[in-house]
Order: C-alpha cells, then sequence, then structure tokens
C-alpha cells in the first residue's frame, strides 16, 4: 500500500526540484562532478560514502582521510564535531557532492543536541528530498531527517516546524505508516491555519497521493499568504493540471514563468502551457 504514497509529481514539478534545490552553482574549478547525489542505490551512510569517494581525485581522497583519521586523544566529542563540520564544508565546498554534506552536517548537529542546529539539518535533508527521484536514497534520506526531527522533538516537543518536518518525511518515503505523519502535520494546520508550511506540506503531501483537488486547495492557502512562494506556485499548477483544470493550471503556469530565468526550464513551462491551452 506504501506504493499509493509515492505516485511520481510531474515532469515540469521535476525540473522545477533540481533547478531551484539541486546544485545550482557551477562546480569550483578542478573539482570532479559527482554524481553520488543521485545515487541508483543507498541503503546507509556507509554506502553512500563508499559510492562517494571512489569518484573523488587522489588529492581529494587524501584530505578527507586525512580529516577522518585526525580524532587523538582528549575532548573527543569536541573533536568529533570540528571533524564533522569540516567533513561537511569540504564535501560541499570542495567536491561539490551534496549527500556527504547533509550526512556530516547531521552528525555534526547531533554531537552538538542543539536544537536549532538539528532542526536546520533535518529540514535541509528534507528540502534536498524534493530533488531526489531514486526510491532507495529518498527512504535513505527522508529516515535521517527523520531521526534528526525525533531529537529536536524530545528538546521542544512545541516545535511547530519540526512536527510538521517530522510528518513529511513519511510523504517521502520513511518508514512507518504515512497517514500519522499527515495527521501529525494536520494537527499543526488545524491549530494555526496562517502556519504556511504546514499548509503547502499537506499539499505537497496530496500531490505525492494524487488527491490534486485537495493539493489545490491547500496550495492555493499558501500562494494567496506568499505570492513569491514559486515553489508553490507551480505546484499549484500541476494541481490543477492534474485534477482538469486547464484553466487555471495555465494560469498559474503563466504566473510562475514570470520568475524563471532558466531557458531549459522556460522551455519546458512554455511548451506545458501550449499543451494545455
Amino acid at each position: 500500500m506504501k506504493q499509493q504514497w509515492l505516485v511520481a509529481i510531474g515532469s515540469i514539478i521535476l525540473l522545477f526540484g533540481l533547478y531551484f534545490f539541486g546544485r545550482t552553482k557551477p562546480n569550483p574549478k578542478g573539482v570532479t562532478q559527482t554524481t553520488s547525489d543521485t545515487a541508483s542505490s543507498v541503503s546507509g551512510p556507509a554506502q553512500m560514502l563508499e559510492q562517494a569517494k571512489k569518484q573523488l581525485k587522489p588529492n581529494q581522497l587524501a584530505t578527507i582521510l586525512g580529516m577522518e583519521n585526525a580524532i587523538t586523544r582528549g575532548d573527543l566529542v569536541t573533536q568529533r564535531i570540528a571533524m564533522n563540520g569540516q567533513l561537511a564544508t569540504y564535501w560541499r565546498d570542495s567536491v561539490g557532492n551534496r549527500l556527504p554534506y547533509l550526512y556530516y552536517s547531521g552528525e555534526k548537529a547531533k554531537l552538538e543536541n542543539s536544537e536549532k542546529n538539528l532542526n536546520f539539518a533535518a529540514q535541509s535533508y528534507l528540502e534536498a528530498l524534493k530533488s531526489v527521484p531514486e526510491p532507495s536514497v529518498r527512504t535513505w534520506m527522508a529516515n535521517e531527517a527523520q531521526s534528526l526531527f525525533d531529537k529536536v522533538l524530545k528538546l521542544n516537543p512545541a516545535n511547530d516546524s519540526a512536527k510538521v518536518g517530522w510528518g513529511s518525511t513519511f510523504i517521502f518515503g520513511a518508514g512507518g505508516a504515512p497517514m500519522e505523519g499527515i495527521m501529525k502535520i494536520r494537527e499543526v494546520a488545524e491549530r494555526d491555519s496562517t502556519f504556511m508550511y504546514a499548509q503547502f506540506m499537506l499539499g505537497y503531501g496530496g500531490m505525492m497521493t494524487g488527491q490534486f483537488d485537495k493539493a489545490a486547495e491547500r496550495l492555493l492557502k499558501v500562494v494567496k499568504a506568499e505570492p513569491e512562494n514559486m515553489e508553490a506556485v507551480f505546484l499549484l499548477a500541476e494541481a490543477y493540471e492534474r485534477s482538469g483544470n486547464k484553466t487555471e493550471a495555465v494560469r498559474w503556469y503563466t504566473t510562475g514563468k514570470k520568475s524563471v530565468k532558466n531557458p531549459e526550464l522556460l522551455k519546458a513551462i512554455e511548451e506545458k502551457i501550449k499543451t494545455l491551452q
């Protein structure tokens, strides 16, 4: 039954996610272009790191191994926090690989046990998930995010952002009962109808489960409150298209394309509009 919760979103939304939430800057000069961000099969961090390291240049691998083996006697926790931070930064800035960056940022946050840092690391996983189509990678990332949100909520059970994030991990494939996650998001949305993050994720969940009318209802609330939220605008256009409302789909695709600068994405949107007119 869980497959019903993983219905693919349309090509425009996936393309939008890749451009807006994937790598948006060119790699630094001399940095190897990596593909571990979208590895075809990842069951856990060990396998992910193994795959990522295979794509490194010899000098990059030597630098990373040096960081990993820098722990000495003394305050081990402080040293591990520093090591994870250094590794995260190196993977992001010098290698240009997102998954190890997310992993080491999360490990650093766990050791710091700071509500703010744990929530940031968890939300970073969740945001990155929007541009990852591979099921095994999505499941691993969603579970990592969920474990981080669990720690946030232990520190502060009233953190609504973490509650919505925790519930959203089920949308992306985290283990457990999907409805439990949706109910957690609804709890926040019903208590505070102005909390647009909850409304957005309910809309996103509706898209993933094929409930396009309900998704449009939620997403329309978001774009009215946050007209500059282009992610919500494009999801709303997609929801109307999937529900058969071509007029509203064209309206919102047209609204969204005004903010698009990438030629390839703009062309795809314009072609989409033509097919709907």
